[in-house]
């Protein structure tokens, strides 16, 4: 599993930039909403060509994560990508970075009805929970399911945990977002995954540094159950 530590040097950097190393190391969990991003068959089976193998080792780490959060009247929110007409149309220019073969795929497999547009079945989805379709990298930008900002601040969201995969294409674009319009963001460091440990590695380092904080799943469960503990 991908996990991320904070070398001395670099926490004596983001000290001397702002003052203190973990801005968010306390949040209400009733005002706090768990994205998880793409953890599609697409992204995450051994049987498709896309599929990551870290993604499927951090799905323990998504699952007790959205457990926790509910249980303390927290918000889960399961963000799925599909490839939409539109999209297809006015971001070609992102097909042009694939072959012409993985391209075709991606525009005949994800979408609703195809096996690699579901949820990877290992991942505990709750009635209660969310799910939010995006087009693009960020789900903040022309979603076919609307405006992710109106619908989390209409619930009360303040604080934003971020999960999934890629770490550093569409959970770390979802989370600069978030933090664009106004969301404490946290990105989980052992609940994202990357086709590779340096392109991982490289996004928790510049969140922390500039965007916001990063926790591993435990350290978010632990102030969730302290303050729980304190009400």
């Amino acid at each position: 599993m991908q996990t991320f530590e904070i070398t001395q040097e670099m926490a004596d950097a983001i000290i001397r930039r702002r003052g203190h190393l973990h801005p968010y190391d306390k949040f209400d969990p009733a005002t706090t909403a768990l994205l998880v991003v793409d953890m599609q068959n697409y992204f995450v089976s051994q049987d498709e060509r896309t599929g990551c193998a870290e993604a499927r080792e951090i799905t323990p780490n998504i699952n007790r994560l959205a457990s926790g959060l509910r249980a303390a009247g927290g918000h889960v929110v399961w963000i799925v990508t599909e490839a939409t007409e539109e999209a297809n149309e006015s971001w070609s220019n992102f097909y042009e970075t694939h072959s012409a073969d993985g391209a075709a795929n991606r525009r005949k497999v994800m979408v609703p009805g195809q096996s690699a547009f579901e949820i990877w079945p290992e991942l505990e989805v709750a009635d209660s929970d969310v799910q939010f379709t995006k087009a693009r990298y960020s789900a903040f930008l022309k979603a076919p399911s609307g405006d992710l900002e109106a619908l989390l601040k209409a619930r009360g969201i303040e604080t934003i945990l971020v999960t999934g995969v890629a770490t550093n294409v569409c959970c770390e674009s979802t989370a600069r977002d978030a933090m664009m319009v106004g969301f404490r963001t946290i990105m989980v460091s052992d609940g994202n995954a990357a086709y590779a440990d340096e392109f991982h590695e490289a996004t928790m380092r510049n969140f922390i540094s500039v965007f916001g904080d990063v926790h591993s799943t435990d350290d978010l469960l632990g102030i969730i159950g302290a303050r729980q503990a304190a009400e």
